[in-house]
């Protein structure tokens, strides 16, 4: 009875000792947690200052404005008196933007796939690289190989799908062309390839390498071992790499307003010439803009700022339902 007392007293004994080192830590590590802490409370604030600056500056264009902002097709903040709302703009952004993502990442995660499982580790790092490396590329390039390359190329892309799905409204239409949304969204995929296949392959490479050796252990090819042990533990870092493609595809500018022709209202054949986005919008109209003009492409910033966090809000939740893989 006393030796089992006295286990209890010096495991009590290293109980509070390790409690106390826990509370008290060391400098360092106080340092630390103190950096990490006011670096998460700084990005809140500098987000908090962009909404509150963007509200500021949108209110006395939203106050004058003659349309409903959040269901009118037109844009004319100029005239008098002003009538804009952001129906188009929402519309051209979130149908760009998820076709993108649509085509991106089946092959981003291919290439992901390919790079961390299947090809030589000489080829891997060299195919690594030369991925990587297309994220660097300026969005202006991207833009310029989509006006002079790819929309003079895609129109037998474009008749096919037309004549395979025009029973689909999103695909049907009359007169399909080449500078449409459809080819907007396919510049917007190649851009955001690099991003979503980079950050795939470092979740996959991340698998525990016990996971990997016991699927093939138990016989398992190399495709049902990445199915059964690779893509469910890296189903939340694909979602997140997704989502980083998602809004980098929603934010463009440049590339989407080289290649896209500006046409008032909204086409649902995405085949057809037409279409805006809200950063295409702004590059667009801000030099020509007047102050209510200016407020006006502000408050529609204000929109996209609000559902870029929706996105990235809906992503987390369907990542905190996977935490057994986090």
């Amino acid at each position: 009875m006393s030796s089992e007392t006295g286990v209890e007293a010096t495991a009590g004994a290293r109980h509070r000792a390790t409690g106390k080192r826990m509370s008290t830590g060391r400098a360092g590590d106080r340092i630390f947690a103190g950096a990490a802490r006011g670096s998460g409370i700084l990005v809140l604030a500098i987000m908090a200052a962009i909404a509150v600056f963007l509200i500021w500056k949108a209110i006395p264009a939203l106050q004058k404005n003659e349309a409903g902002f959040l269901t009118a097709e037109e844009w004319n903040p100029n005239a008098t008196p002003p009538r804009f709302g952001i129906a188009q703009l929402a519309f051209g952004t979130l149908v760009s933007s998820f076709m993108a993502l649509l085509m991106a990442t089946p092959v981003a995660v291919a290439i992901a796939m390919f790079i961390a499982f299947y090809s030589p580790r000489r080829v891997a790092s060299t195919l690594g690289y030369v991925v990587d490396l297309l994220a660097a590329v300026p969005s202006i390039v991207y833009g310029l190989w989509g006006v002079l390359v790819l929309a003079p190329h895609i129109g037998g892309v474009v008749e096919f799908l037309n004549s395979a799905l025009g029973w689909i409204p999103l695909f049907g239409g009359d007169s399909p062309g080449k500078n449409s949304i459809f080819t907007a969204s396919v510049v917007l995929a190649i851009m955001i390839l690099p991003i979503i296949s980079s950050v795939t392959r470092e979740v996959f490479l991340q698998v525990p390498q016990a996971n990997v050796e016991a699927s093939l252990a138990l016989g398992a090819t190399r495709w049902e071992m990445i199915r059964m042990s690779v893509l469910p533990y890296g189903r939340s870092g694909m979602i997140a790499a997704s989502m980083l493609g998602l809004g980098r595809a929603m934010g463009e500018t440049i590339a989407v307003a080289m290649v896209l022709t500006s046409v008032p209202g909204i086409n649902v054949h995405i085949l057809e010439d037409g279409g805006n986005s809200f950063a295409a919008n702004i590059v667009r109209g801000f030099n020509e803009a007047g102050d209510t003009g200016r407020g006006a492409l502000i408050a529609s910033g204000l929109v996209l700022f609000v559902i870029t966090l929706i996105v990235n809000m809906a992503a987390r939740a369907i990542v905190a339902r996977r935490k057994e893989f986090v």
